[in-house]
């Protein structure tokens, strides 16, 4: 029999909802903050199981990302390899901002109260050790489609392939079962995209609108669509999967429309790639068109640490 003590991942495979908060906080620097928040985040599974118990059948789910600024504070523990403060992509002509965040709550249900009540009980319980950096609730729009009107997420790994495009293995063991996250929330421009034909806005997705049914990649030297750029390729031509679980937001009294991108991955590269790729482009100032109708106005990277890890700060 194995001596190895199990380490169980968080549920960043949580099945996509119909409502989500997004919820980014930074550490204040309050005597006992960092002891508040290891005893909260050693104790998140029981709060999650205090709202999740109300409905059953709500798919009730919170992943929580820690910052590279704060992780030795918060675990003590080797920083995952990879993991950075996001790193800022300044094409010709858009920019992948960086914004600060030392927490990233992911919060997912079925239902917005419970999305609600689990928040509620979160913040009384870290008080004024945190401060809000960014607050953002999603909603899933008809059959998963964004506010541009295409479906999103068609390129999610499944089954089998969700592990091992999302979870770290023994290439890191200090990291093992834990996740990249990064985060950027995008509005758009609507009318902008609205005043496009229906033939213009499938060229820059790169799938139909109506049937979602993926379209021919562009030649190697024209401008490619977004799908392509989001495709990443190693050096030997392996493609890497992410898991984007993104999520529509917005308020039209006050013209807000947009997407909140998360994607959770074994291997920073891959979306750090991926977004060169986009706001760069492919060859250099063949930018993604996308961008010139949606505009990022955060970006901050998170280590989501396997559940056995958060169970144990509050040990010493």
């Amino acid at each position: 029999m194995s001596g190895r003590v199990p380490i169980e991942p968080q549920r960043v495979d949580a099945p996509l909802t119909q409502s989500a908060t997004f919820l980014v906080l930074t550490i204040t620097a309050k005597p006992g903050s960092i002891k508040t928040i290891r005893s909260a985040l050693a104790s998140l599974d029981g709060l999650a199981k205090n709202v999740a118990i109300r409905d059953l059948g709500a798919s009730f789910a919170c992943t929580v990302g820690i910052g590279s600024s704060v992780w030795d504070a918060i675990t003590g523990l080797p920083c995952p390899a990879e993991l950075h403060p996001f790193i800022e992509v300044k094409g010709a002509v858009h920019t992948a901002v960086s914004t600060p965040g030392d927490l990233l709550f992911h919060i997912r249900s079925e239902r917005r109260d419970l999305c609600f009540e689990f928040e509620r009980q979160l913040m009384d319980i870290l008080g004024d050790a945190v401060s809000v950096v960014d607050e953002t609730v999603g909603f899933r729009y008809f059959d998963v489609r964004d506010l541009l009107g295409f479906v999103d997420g068609t390129a999610n790994p499944v089954g089998p392939a969700v592990p091992a495009s999302v979870l770290v293995a023994e290439e890191d063991a200090a990291a093992v079962g834990g996740s990249y996250i990064v985060v950027q929330k995008y509005v758009h421009d609507l009318k902008g995209w609205k005043k496009l034909k229906a033939e213009q806005q499938e060229a820059i997705i790169g799938r139909t609108k109506l049937e979602n049914i993926e379209l021919d990649d562009a030649a190697l030297d024209q401008q490619k669509a977004h799908k392509t750029l989001a495709t990443i390729e190693d050096e030997n031509g392996d493609e890497h999967d992410i898991l984007r679980d993104n999520m529509p937001f917005g308020s039209p009294g006050s013209g807000e429309f947009g997407t909140y991108f998360i994607g959770y991955s074994r291997q920073l590269w891959v979306i750090e790639k991926m977004l060169q790729r986009m706001f760069v482009g492919v060859p250099e100032g063949m930018h993604d068109r996308l961008l010139d109708y949606s505009t990022p106005l955060t970006g901050t990277t998170f280590f989501a640490p396997s559940a056995s890890l958060l169970a144990s700060l509050d040990s010493d």
